[in-house]
């Protein structure tokens, strides 16, 4: 009987002790979540600046006519994608989920795309699908590391589309939802075709004052350019950051409930393996005492006179 309480004590102990592990871990998992969704939100007024600075340029040009600095040539079924993934653990289907996305949205469309991957797990589940990968990059572990992944890749992204320009370029992340999910989701990056510039040209001016363009307006066209990319993959590395640390979160919540439960159930069988004992003890001291009741009785009866 001693040994099933030591038993049952130990497997207590051993469930709280990992259950102080998981709330850690739950704690952390939210202020992470906190931290890639303010940088996400800060990033909305400075795309808005880019936004009418990219307005601004186009409306300076001729409607009708090419868009200054974007008449890039084209290579038919030339793709580029770069994809988000995890390094982390605890984090479910997470891997999994996007590169299933991309590997199917990038197999409906024309021609082999070549793919930078942002993960070894997501690097690895891309390999065995039989996607050309262009490069593996270690996934940030903070806000201020994503700043110098989004520069490596644009360079890398850059200098390859000087030797063979891009019939698109693509980033491929999962973004949050509510309630602790995330869906799987992608964006165009490349070509910036005339739909999207008119598009910006519409953007209406926020005062009443006629934007002006200073200096030369392709190199300002181009510069602004460069920040929405920048822009651009920072937010879907910044997504995909929230969307891994919420998929932790729920799963240490998971993970949470199940050791409550867990402990309920242990600390229930302790304490009926415990009164057990005590019961069987009692019955002892209760059998023992009236058995020594009945002796002195029976030596009363025999003794003389």
């Amino acid at each position: 009987m001693s040994d099933s309480t030591s038993t049952l004590r130990r497997k207590i102990s051993g469930a709280g002790d990992l259950q102080s592990v998981v709330r850690s871990m739950k704690t952390l998992a939210a202020s992470s979540i906190g931290q890639y969704e303010r940088a996400v939100r800060a990033l909305a007024d400075y795309y808005r600046t880019v936004e009418l600075g990219l307005g601004a340029c186009f409306r300076e040009g001729d409607p009708g006519g090419p868009r200054v600095g974007l008449n890039e040539p084209v290579a038919a079924g030339a793709l580029g994608a770069i994809v988000f993934g995890s390094d982390q653990g605890l984090v479910g289907q997470f891997n999994d989920v996007i590169a299933d996305f991309a590997i199917k949205t990038l197999g409906a469309m024309p021609g082999k795309a070549r793919v930078w991957a942002v993960g070894e797990r997501v690097h690895a589940r891309l390999a065995d699908a039989g996607l050309p990968l262009m490069g593996l990059m270690a996934v940030p572990t903070s806000v201020k590391a994503i700043s110098p992944l989004v520069d490596q890749l644009q360079i890398e992204s850059e200098s390859h589309r000087g030797k063979r320009p891009y019939a698109g370029l693509y980033v491929f992340h999962n973004r949050p939802k509510s309630g602790s999910l995330y869906e799987p989701t992608s964006q165009r990056l490349l070509p910036l075709d005339a739909q999207w510039q008119r598009h910006l040209a519409d953007v209406p001016w926020p005062t009443g004052n006629v934007p002006e363009i200073l200096g030369s307006g392709a190199g300002t066209l181009r510069l602004l350019i460069r920040e929405y990319l920048f822009i651009s993959i920072f937010r879907a590395c910044a997504e995909s950051l929230a969307s891994e640390n919420a998929s932790r979160l729920a799963a240490m919540e998971r993970a949470d409930k199940n050791i409550n439960d867990l402990l309920t159930i242990l600390n229930g069988t302790f304490h009926r393996v415990r009164q057990s004992g005590i019961d069987e003890e009692l019955f002892d001291v209760v059998a023992g005492f009236e058995a020594q009741s009945e002796d002195t009785a029976h030596q009363r009866r025999e003794a003389p006179g």
